[in-house]
């Protein structure tokens, strides 16, 4: 059975830095797109950051310059460098993987906070 495997959220101050990681294990076929969305409280989810498998990259306006999305194929890991964050950037994060079928993580809190 697939499982998406979501580390690194928590509590951080405005302007700190946090790095979220996801490795996807027993997933069937190759995976095309990896990324990460995120819901905050009252609101719908969202895009943040997706990444393709060749590479290619796109961002949510809101999180450009400051998130930095990546991953290892061989390791079907995608990350998530997050900088310069905002307690806007509060939410819970999930981790998503597209390939014949869309699996999404469990969710990571992310809470931005002095």
């Amino acid at each position: 059975q697939a499982q998406l495997v979501e580390s690194g959220g928590g509590l951080v101050q405005p302007g700190g830095s946090l790095r979220l990681s996801c490795a996807a294990s027993e997933i069937l076929g190759s995976i095309y797109r990896m990324g990460w969305y995120r819901q905050a409280p009252g609101k719908q989810r969202e895009l943040v950051a997706i990444i393709n498998r060749d590479g290619r990259t796109n961002y949510a306006d809101s999180v450009r310059g400051r998130f930095t999305v990546s991953r290892d194929n061989a390791k079907n890991t995608a990350y998530l460098q997050m900088n310069s964050l905002q307690p806007e950037d509060t939410a819970v994060y999930y981790c998503y993987v597209l390939t014949v079928q869309t699996y999404w993580g469990q969710g990571t809190q992310v809470t931005v906070s002095s």
